[in-house]
C-alpha cells in the first residue's frame, strides 16, 4: 500500500479520485492548496504526490519547483493544462509523469504504480545484481560477464542493470522506453530493438541463440540465467 498526497482544489475531483484510489489499496490524504501540501510532505513525507496545476493560492508549477528544492518525492502531474511547452516545463522542473484532464482512474493508478516502481529502482541502484554468470553494479556502473569487465555506454548499462532487477520477468519495449529512456509518452520501439541487438554482441549472444536475453514475441524481453 502507498501512502498518496492528493493536491487538487476541485472538491468533486479530490473527493473521487480519494475513493477510487483507496479502493485499488492505497492510503490517501489531501488538501486543495499548494502551501499546505508543502507543509504537509515536510511533516509526513508521502511515497507520492498527484498535483494539480490550477491551485488557488500558488500555481501548481511554482509549487513543484518549491517541492524539488525540499524532497524528491516522486511527482504526477494531474491538470487540465495539455500545451506542450506546458508538459515539457513541468517535466524538466521535476515531474515524474504529466496526465492530462480529463482521465480514468484506471489511468491515473497505472501512471502511480509505474512511477513508484521507477522510484523503488532508483532505491536499488546501488545493489549489486547477479545474474548466471552477469554481475551489475549499480554504483559504480560496472558489468561483468564471468569476470570480464563489458564496455556498456550508459544507456546500454541502464537497459541491462534494468533487466537485470525484473530477471525472469517479461519487460514490455513501452515500459524500457518509459523508465529507462524516460519517454512516458512513448517512442520508437526500434530504439529498443537496436539497443537489445548491441547488447546481445556484448553480452556474446544474437537473437537466434539467446543466452541471457530472451524475446517473447508480441510481449517483450525477458533476461534469465542461461540454462
Amino acid at each position: 500500500m502507498a501512502q498518496l498526497l492528493l493536491v487538487e482544489d476541485d472538491a468533486a475531483i479530490r473527493g473521487a479520485l480519494i475513493r477510487a484510489l483507496t479502493e485499488r489499496g492505497h492510503a490517501v490524504s489531501s488538501t486543495p492548496s499548494a502551501m499546505q501540501a508543502l507543509q504537509l510532505v515536510l511533516d509526513s513525507p508521502p511515497d507520492l504526490v498527484i498535483l494539480d496545476l490550477g491551485l488557488p493560492d500558488l500555481d501548481g508549477y511554482e509549487a513543484l519547483r518549491m517541492l524539488r528544492a525540499i524532497s524528491k518525492v516522486p511527482v504526477v502531474v494531474a491538470t487540465a493544462r495539455d500545451d506542450d511547452a506546458d508538459i515539457v516545463r513541468v517535466l524538466d522542473a521535476g515531474a515524474d509523469d504529466y496526465l492530462v484532464k480529463p482521465f480514468s482512474v484506471g489511468q491515473i493508478e497505472a501512471r502511480v504504480r509505474a512511477v513508484l516502481r521507477r522510484a523503488i529502482d532508483d532505491e536499488r541502484k546501488g545493489e549489486a545484481i547477479i545474474v548466471g554468470g552477469l554481475r551489475l553494479d549499480g554504483d559504480a556502473h560496472e558489468a561483468l560477464l564471468d569476470g570480464r569487465p563489458l564496455d556498456l555506454s550508459r544507456r546500454e548499462f541502464e537497459l541491462l542493470y534494468y533487466l537485470a532487477i525484473r530477471a525472469g520477468q517479461v519487460v514490455t519495449k513501452r515500459d524500457l522506453l518509459t523508465h529507462v529512456w524516460r519517454m512516458p509518452y512513448g517512442g520508437a520501439d526500434k530504439t529498443v530493438d537496436v539497443h537489445i541487438s548491441w547488447l546481445r554482441r556484448k553480452l556474446g549472444e544474437n537473437a537466434q541463440r539467446p543466452l541471457y536475453l530472451h524475446t517473447i514475441r508480441g510481449v517483450g524481453i525477458k533476461l534469465t540465467a542461461p540454462a
